[in-house]
C-alpha cells in the first residue's frame, strides 16, 4: 500500500524567471486537460531541469524521467535529489560496468557468453528505486532505457515484501524461512547486500538497497524485542526501528511455489525443442539445449535462482509467447507522468532497442544456447511503450519529428535565459578565401581576451590534420574523438578550461560535459555538407554551445548556404530577437555563465613512468580500480553526480583492458 502522505516539496532559492512561469503554466494546463503529448522546446541552457522539476511540484504527481544515456541520468538524478530533499527520488539504469552479451555467430561456429561487471551501488539504486514505487506515491525515478527492459511481475515482487515489528510473534524459523522465499541467502561469514546470518536468537539482514547499513533483530523467544539500524563500516547502533519493510533482494524474486510451477513449464518447452531439433536432425542443437536447460533447472529448484535467470521470466510470469513482459511502468501508480529529456536522442533510441536485441536472440534459439521462449526477456515494442503511458512531456531544444507530429507542431517554448545570455551571432563566410588563414585571425582575437575556441570538422582525418597543422603553428590545441577514454576527456576539458589549450578540435563536439562557459567562437567547416552532423538539428546544437558566453558567435564556413543552415540560422536569429527583447523591456544585463573549474578526475599514476592501463601490472591495476571506487562512493556521498558518473565510467574502462 502507498503512502500518499508525503506531497511533492520543492526546496530551491531560486523562483521561475523569464520565460520558465509561463511553460509551466502551459504544461501544467496541458496535463489538467489530459494530453498524452506535450513538447517542450528549451533553448540551452533556459533551465528545463528547474521546470520541470515545478511541474511536478504543482500537480503532485509521481513522475518518471527518461534520458538517453548515464551520463546525463546522473546529472539529473543530482539535481532532482537536490530539489526534492524530502521525497523519494531514484536512480534505475542497467546493473552492468561493462556487459557484453551473449550472442552466436554461426559464420565462425563462435560462441560468445554473456560477460558482465556488476555494479553492485547501481544494483541498490534499482532496488531502491522498485520499492519506493511499491511504498510511497511522491517519488520520481530518473532512468536511462534501462526502464522499457523486462522486470518480475510486480504483483509477485509485492506479495514477498513483508513487514516486522518490534512485539510481532514470529519464531526464529519462520522469519529465516520468508527472508529464504525473498531470495536472501543465508551467509553466516561475510554479511553483505541480500544475504542474512543468524548468531543465537539474532537474526542480522543486510538489505538490497543499500550499503550503509544491516538490520539486528533480536528476538525472545517467539517474540521480536528489538530492531536496529547497524552502520556496516563500524557496527554502531544509528537507531532503533519499531517498524521495519523487508523487500526482496533482488528483482527477479519470486515464491518457490512459482518457481516450482514455472520449472514444470520449462520442462515442457524443453521436450518441445529437443523434439524439433530430433525431426530437423540437429543432434548437437539438441543436446546443447538439453544440457544447458536441465542444469538451470537444477540450479533453480535447489537455489531459487539461475545464471540468465530473466531468459525463463515469461514461465515465471504465466505470460503467453509474445505477451508483454513487466517494466518499471508497472510499479508506478496510475496517473504518473513520462518526461523524455532530450526527446530528439531518447525516442529514436526507445524504438530501436526491441529489433537489435530480437536479432540477437534468435540466432541463440535457432542454435540450441537458448529456449524460444528467451526471446520474451526483451525490451519492450515502441508501440508497448506508448500503451504504457498516459502523458508525455518532451524536453529538448530541438525536438524530433516524432514528437512534434504528436503535437500537430505544437510546442511550448522556453527561450529566455536566467543568466539574459543570447544566442550567438552566426555569420557564414565563403570557402573561396582560405578559411583556414581567416579561422586563424579569428581564433587570435579570442586568445587576446583569454576565450576559447571549438573547431568542428566534416571527418577525422581533417581533424587530425587541422590538429597537427595549429601544433606546427605554435598553437595550444587538443583533438576530442570518439576514442579518447573519460578520463582523458575530462583531463582536456579541465586543460581547455584552465587555458593550458586553447583550442579543441573534433567532428562531434556535442557530447555530454562540453558546455564550457570560456567558449566564445565555435568555427563549423564544411557546414553546407547536408548529412547528420550538418543538419538542421545538429547545427543549431551545436549553435546553442556557444550560448554560454557574452561574446558568443559562430562562424559558418560554406560554399553554398545549404538549407539546414538557412533554417538553424533563422531560428537562431528568431530566438535572439525575442531573447533580446525581453532584455530591453525588463533591463536585465547579459552575463556570461559562471562555472568552477573542478580539478579532473586522475588514477594513481606508477611513480617509476606513468603508464596507459594496458601497461600496468596487476597490483597496480587493482590499486586504481580500489582507488577510484573510494572515489567514486565518496562523490556519490557528496552528491556530485557528474563527477561520479565519470569515475564510474573509468572504472569501467579499467576493468575492460585486459
Amino acid at each position: 500500500m502507498r503512502d500518499n502522505s508525503h506531497p511533492f516539496s520543492l526546496v530551491s532559492p531560486f523562483k521561475p524567471k523569464g520565460d520558465q512561469e509561463q511553460a509551466i503554466d502551459k504544461l501544467v494546463e496541458g496535463l489538467k486537460k489530459n494530453k498524452k503529448w506535450q513538447v517542450l522546446e528549451g533553448a540551452t541552457g533556459t533551465g528545463k531541469t528547474f521546470t520541470m522539476a515545478n511541474i511536478i511540484a504543482k500537480v503532485n504527481r509521481p513522475a518518471i524521467i527518461i534520458v538517453h544515456n548515464k551520463t546525463l541520468a546522473a546529472q539529473l538524478y543530482g539535481e532532482f535529489k537536490e530539489l526534492f530533499p524530502h521525497n523519494r527520488v531514484e536512480y534505475f539504469i542497467s546493473t552492468f560496468d561493462f556487459y557484453r552479451p551473449e550472442a552466436y555467430m554461426p559464420k565462425t561456429d563462435t560462441y560468445i557468453d554473456k560477460e558482465v561487471v556488476m555494479n553492485e551501488e547501481i544494483e541498490m539504486l534499482r532496488s531502491s528505486a522498485v520499492n519506493s514505487l511499491l511504498e510511497r506515491r511522491d517519488t520520481i525515478v530518473v532512468c536511462s532505457v534501462a526502464a522499457i527492459y523486462g522486470l518480475g511481475d510486480p504483483s509477485e515482487y509485492a506479495n514477498l515484501v513483508f513487514p516486522i515489528r518490534v512485539n510481532e510473534e514470529i519464531d526464529i524459523k519462520e522469519l529465516s524461512r520468508k527472508l529464504v522465499a525473498s531470495q536472501y541467502t543465508r551467509n553466516n561469514f561475510d554479511l553483505s547486500s541480500g544475504t542474512f546470518r543468524i548468531r543465537g536468537n539474532v537474526i542480522e539482514v543486510f538489505p538490497p538497497t543499500s550499503d550503509d547499513y544491516y538490520l539486528r533483530i533480536y528476538l525472545d523467544m517467539d517474540r521480536i524485542e528489538q530492531i536496529c539500524q547497524i552502520k556496516a563500516e563500524t557496527n554502531e547502533v544509528i537507531c532503533n526501528l519499531n517498524l521495519c519493510t523487508i523487500y526482496p533482494a533482488h528483482e527477479y524474486a519470486s515464491t518457490l511455489e512459482r518457481i516450482k510451477r514455472g520449472c514444470g513449464t520449462i520442462r515442457e518447452e524443453l521436450k518441445e525443442r529437443i523434439l524439433f531439433f530430433d525431426n530437423e536432425n540437429k543432434p548437437l542443437e539438441s543436446e546443447r539445449i538439453k544440457v544447458r536447460t536441465e542444469h538451470d533447472i537444477d540450479s533453480l529448484l535447489e537455489f531459487g535462482i539461475c545464471s540468465g535467470i530473466e531468459n525463463y521470466t515469461r514461465h515465471f510470469d504465466g505470460r503467453k509467447a509474445g505477451e508483454t513482459p513487466y517494466t518499471l511502468f508497472d510499479y508506478l501508480s496510475d496517473d504518473f507522468i513520462t518526461f523524455i529529456d532530450e526527446s530528439h536522442s531518447t525516442i529514436p533510441q526507445i524504438n530501436g532497442m526491441y529489433n537489435g536485441d530480437r536479432s540477437r536472440k534468435e540466432t541463440l534459439v535457432e542454435y540450441g544456447f537458448r529456449l524460444p521462449s528467451a526471446l520474451d526477456n526483451r525490451p519492450l515494442r515502441f508501440e508497448e511503450f506508448l500503451s504504457k503511458q498516459k502523458n508525455i512531456i518532451c524536453t529538448s531544444a530541438t525536438p524530433g519529428e516524432y514528437e512534434l507530429s504528436q503535437t500537430s507542431n505544437e510546442v511550448v517554448e522556453q527561450i529566455i535565459r536566467p543568466t539574459g545570455l543570447l544566442d550567438p551571432v552566426v555569420e557564414v563566410k565563403s570557402n573561396k578565401n582560405n578559411p583556414i588563414q581567416d579561422l586563424i585571425k579569428e581564433i587570435d582575437e579570442r586568445i587576446k581576451n583569454n576565450e576559447r575556441v571549438f573547431v568542428i570538422t566534416l571527418t577525422i582525418k581533417d581533424a587530425e590534420n587541422l590538429t597537427a597543422f595549429l601544433k606546427n603553428k605554435g598553437y595550444k590545441v587538443a583533438y576530442l574523438q570518439h576514442e579518447i577514454l573519460t578520463l582523458q576527456r575530462s583531463e582536456i576539458i579541465y586543460k581547455l578550461r584552465k587555458g593550458i589549450f586553447d583550442i579543441l578540435v573534433g567532428i562531434n563536439l556535442l557530447r555530454e560535459g562540453l558546455d564550457i562557459p570560456e567558449t566564445s567562437l565555435i568555427a563549423i567547416l564544411d557546414a553546407d555538407r547536408e548529412g547528420f552532423l550538418r543538419s538542421k538539428r545538429s547545427l543549431v546544437q551545436i549553435i546553442g554551445r556557444a550560448a554560454r558566453n557574452i561574446n558568443g558567435k559562430v562562424i559558418m564556413y560554406a560554399d553554398n548556404i545549404s538549407q539546414a543552415m538557412e533554417a538553424a540560422i533563422k531560428e537562431t536569429k528568431r530566438r535572439r530577437e525575442i531573447q533580446d527583447a525581453f532584455n530591453k523591456k525588463n533591463n536585465i544585463t547579459p552575463q556570461s555563465v559562471s562555472k568552477p573549474i573542478y580539478e579532473p578526475v586522475r588514477v594513481v599514476e606508477s611513480k617509476a613512468n606513468k603508464k596507459s592501463a594496458g601497461k600496468l601490472t596487476r597490483s597496480e591495476k587493482e590499486r586504481q580500480i580500489k582507488e577510484l571506487t573510494t572515489l567514486m562512493k565518496q562523490a556519490a556521498k557528496d552528491l556530485d553526480f557528474e563527477r561520479a558518473a565519470i569515475l564510474r565510467d573509468e572504472l569501467l574502462e579499467l576493468k575492460a583492458s585486459d
